[in-house]
């Protein structure tokens, strides 16, 4: 490919992406910065660019999301679990079960290969679940599929609940679209080794999926222990969510498209069975 075509192809993905990303953020739509460049990157696949997400980029993307897990073990976040912590083993125990059972139900019932059905069902944060998967020799492009579909259908079901029991939506809080380039460049610094700590260190002991999951158990223990505030400009988070949107949108082909939309009907099935037994667990609680 021309070099000069390339360049060029990119500055399109990416001010499209952005334009897609900001609209599908103001509709409140959920995950919409990794969506948004998720699906142009399908459109630009199905067109031939021939464009991908060098492996490195990924790599620095799930570490960034690895941080993102664990900026939110905080002292206050263990205290509370320590109060609870049967009950929440409990909970965690049954939902990881549940989401096991039903990607089991999928994988011997539907069409998904045993790996790909894992880890869609697999209960989590969407973006952590999607860099994980493909270290584990699973599909990533329909493990995105699944999981996205999953929070679309939770998050339609919730505001329909909200509205039911309260009369109205749940107010959305204030959604801010500052850059954060003033970010304190100390803590940023520091996150940032530990992003690229994670990559090589993941890389060198070949450890699968060691990018995100070394940047999210160091993390975690200095930012509980007070000894590093994690810091994720928005900026930062954007570039990762946008990477890892383009890195899973661009591999996709006319005939994972047609595989994909073919497996709705089953996928919608299992995401409400899933549903109803978290909400038999919720209940229990």
């Amino acid at each position: 490919m021309p070099r000069l075509r390339k360049i060029g192809l990119w500055v399109a993905l990416t001010f499209v992406s952005a334009l897609l990303a900001a609209g599908l953020q103001w509709a409140q739509v959920p995950a919409a910065m990794m969506l948004g460049p998720m699906l142009i990157g399908v459109a630009f696949a199905l067109q031939g660019s021939g464009l991908a997400v060098p492996n490195w980029a990924f790599a620095g993307a799930q570490a960034v999301v690895g941080c993102m897990v664990a900026v939110t073990i905080t002292p206050s976040t263990l205290a509370a679990l320590s109060d609870s912590w049967p009950v929440m083993l409990l909970a965690i125990a049954l939902v990881i079960f549940f989401g096991a059972l039903v990607g089991l139900g999928l994988m011997r019932f539907g069409t998904l290969p045993g790996n790909t059905a894992a880890w869609g069902t697999s209960p989590g944060g969407a973006a952590a679940m999607t860099a994980m998967a493909e270290s584990y020799g699973a599909d990533i492009r329909m493990v995105a599929f699944m999981q996205y579909l999953r929070v679309f259908v939770v998050v339609l079901t919730a505001s329909g609940v909200a509205r039911l029991l309260l009369g109205h939506a749940v107010d959305e809080p204030v959604r801010t679209w500052s850059p954060g380039f003033d970010a304190p460049l100390g803590p940023l610094g520091l996150t940032m080794v530990l992003v690229v700590g994670g990559v090589i260190l993941g890389r060198l002991g070949r450890i699968p999926a060691g990018a995100l999951l070394l940047p999210m158990v160091f993390g975690a223990v200095l930012n509980s222990l007070g000894l590093m505030a994690i810091t994720l400009p928005p900026w930062l988070l954007w570039s990762a969510y946008a990477s890892l949107g383009w890195y899973i949108g661009l591999r996709f082909t006319p005939q994972t498209v047609r595989y994909a939309l073919k497996a709705v009907p089953q996928l919608l099935l299992a995401v409400f069975i899933l549903m109803l037994l978290c909400g038999g667990v919720a209940w229990m609680l």
